[in-house]
């Protein structure tokens, strides 16, 4: 086992879904297994669209031939381990290359930099991940939220590494999770509410909005920002129950079933369709919305 980076373009041309697989040539099939059971970092080239720098960490559980592509395979995401970081890491900064293990014995860029799948050592994993979850700002909590659950303080809680035979294992808590896709959901949303557009903080400057998941994270539904939807407490109260839904192209949908559907038709945008994130890869994957469907929504 062993840390690795896997380049991925918003953009690509290959069947990526970040959260749950990543498709690769039987060229880079000996690097992708080196990391089974273990750590990687995606990294999305200059050029990629809205994707620059390292913006995630993933568990690669295991490798299985692409069925719709020969010589191809698919690295499995492992359930629940993909989290966005809150802030992309640039592949170098004022103090050079965070990615140290690219540079040649003088010094310089080498050519493994260009690599789309390539070993990472801890020292380097250790460097991203602390710079990606770096939460030092974090959203304030809405006013519901102000009181810690008991056992906890309001002080952050850390990611937490842990030695185990030389070698760095890499744990997150829940509870940091929950912080994180909050703090990136809103950021997408503008701390507004995708369906019924209202933008409200509170007196104490707390944004009354939350960070859904579309696919539950106790329905293996991954902490990405494309399984987010910024929602105030009622709208997200509805959407959770499936009293309302989204089509692929984010209109808003009413189910049948709701006792009052006209009152509904107040709370939502006037347009009848969820106000999207600018970046395209924020917006909900439609296999999101369409578990959603199949598995919430009451037609």
């Amino acid at each position: 086992m062993g840390f690795g980076v896997f380049v991925h373009r918003s953009d690509s041309i290959y069947d990526d879904s970040p959260a749950e697989r990543y498709q690769f040539p039987r060229q880079y099939l000996g690097r992708v297994q080196a990391c089974v059971g273990d750590w990687i970092v995606y990294y999305g080239p200059r050029k990629a669209t809205d994707l620059r720098g390292y913006f995630a960490i993933a568990k690669v559980e295991r490798i299985v031939p692409d069925p719709t592509a020969a010589n191809m395979y698919l690295a499995l995401i492992e359930p629940g381990t993909y989290l966005d970081f809150v802030n992309p890491v640039p592949f170098s900064d004022t103090s050079g290359v965070i990615e140290r293990g690219v540079l040649n014995a003088e010094g310089r860029i080498s050519g493994r930099a260009q690599s789309a799948v390539r070993p990472l050592s801890a020292g380097d994993f250790n460097r991203i991940v602390a710079l990606g979850l770096n939460d030092s700002e974090p959203v304030l909590p809405r006013a519901a939220e102000e009181r810690s659950p008991a056992g906890f303080s309001d002080v952050q809680a850390p990611y937490e590494f842990e030695q185990d035979r030389d070698r760095t294992q890499f744990t997150v808590s829940r509870i940091v999770r929950d912080r994180i896709f909050r703090r990136i959901v809103l950021r997408a949303y503008s701390e507004r509410c995708a369906i019924s557009g209202l933008r409200l903080i509170n007196g104490l400057g707390r944004a009354e909005v939350a960070a859904a998941h579309i696919r539950p994270v106790e329905k293996n539904g991954p902490d990405i920002v494309s399984n987010g939807l910024a929602l105030s407490g009622t709208v997200h109260w509805m959407f959770d129950r499936g009293l309302i839904g989204l089509a692929d192209d984010l209109q808003i949908l009413i189910s049948r079933q709701a006792n009052d559907p006209d009152s509904i038709k107040v709370l939502i945008n006037k347009d009848g369709y969820a106000i999207p994130p600018q970046r395209p890869s924020e917006r909900p994957h439609p296999a999101f919305l369409q578990w959603h469907r199949e598995n919430c929504f009451k037609q």
